[in-house]
């Protein structure tokens, strides 16, 4: 074989592993930034089951309430956090939101959490914080990517979400342990809140107002002492201008919610923003507190926002 022929072989060689590296490169990125697809627009069958996932200090069995899709995974999971005045409610209160999210392709989570007659704050931080750390754990069982998990949380809920969205590392919200991955923490992918208590200390205020003694008590049992009012307060800790993790966030509230005024969701949206976080506001009209309970327009409109907003976080 002559001298040429053999530089010819070299070349063709050279490119061959040129583009087999190449390949391996965009098939290694490809992997990273879009393993788990999302189309808000999609239609699956959804199983329904539950289980438990921790055992809180009234000796309550905590469940969780899976949402699966009937499909080839991996899932985008969401885990929603329940409202009820932190005084009320379970798993199984956002049940038509979750089964649209679920419906849509994502893997959805309900848990329950600790209400403030069993105890006090910071007791359902601390069930929600751990309940992160356990389904990123347990995500795979039912074809959920773990490393895509978002919340969903509804009035008090959405206290949970943001207090944990915005600091994930407070050793007071992840007192509970989770033995079997010590590693894992509860940083989150997203945010989206529907009339999320992002000022408790303005809600009390305006329970007072309107005198709801009913609301004004659900303060009163769940933040004990008083000044952790001041402490577990999203507007305040941005006020305060502590240190964060700024999750992308979503709310959605109603224009006629005289529970938590839409100008107080605004101002945290300010705030929020002002401190380099990535926040997104929509007023729903001729909507009140729990709108989404209801079926009707606004609701088939909130759905739809809302999967468009965690679609969104796949596409960046």
């Amino acid at each position: 074989m002559n001298t040429q022929s053999q530089r010819k072989q070299y070349v063709l060689f050279s490119l061959l592993v040129i583009c087999m590296l190449f390949c391996q490169m965009l098939f290694a990125q490809s992997n990273t930034s879009g393993g788990t697809k999302y189309n808000p627009n999609a239609a699956f069958e959804v199983k329904v089951s539950e289980v438990p996932y921790r055992k809180n200090s009234a000796g309550r069995e905590l469940m969780a309430r899976v949402y699966e899709p009937q499909g080839t995974g991996p899932f985008p999971v969401v885990i929603d956090f329940h409202g009820g005045a932190w005084n009320n409610k379970d798993r199984k209160a956002e049940q038509p939101m979750d089964m649209a999210l679920a419906k849509s392709g994502l893997l959805v989570v309900a848990v329950d959490m600790t209400v403030a007659s069993e105890s006090a704050y910071p007791a359902n931080l601390q069930d929600a914080h751990y309940a992160i750390r356990w389904l990123k754990w347990n995500a795979k069982k039912w074809q959920g990517d773990a490393s895509t998990l978002g919340v969903y949380g509804s009035s008090t809920g959405g206290h949970v979400a943001e207090l944990i969205g915005m600091k994930p590392f407070d050793p007071e919200y992840a007192a509970i342990p989770f033995v079997e991955a010590p590693q894992l923490d509860a940083r989150v992918k997203y945010i989206a809140a529907r009339s999320p208590i992002s000022d408790p200390l303005a809600r009390y205020q305006n329970a007072v107002n309107l005198k709801r003694d009913r609301m004004i008590n659900n303060h009163y049992t769940y933040f004990k002492p008083w000044p952790t009012i001041y402490l577990a307060n999203p507007q305040f800790i941005l006020d305060r201008k502590e240190s964060i993790t700024k999750p992308p966030m979503f709310i959605i509230v109603g224009a006629n919610d005289d529970n938590v005024l839409p100008e107080i969701q605004e101002k945290f949206v300010n705030s929020y923003r002002a401190a380099g976080g990535n926040i997104q506001l929509k007023i729903f009209p001729d909507s009140d507190h729990e709108w989404v309970a209801k079926e009707g327009l606004q609701t088939d409109i909130a759905r739809k926002t809302v999967k468009e907003f965690i679609a969104s976080q796949f596409s960046q």
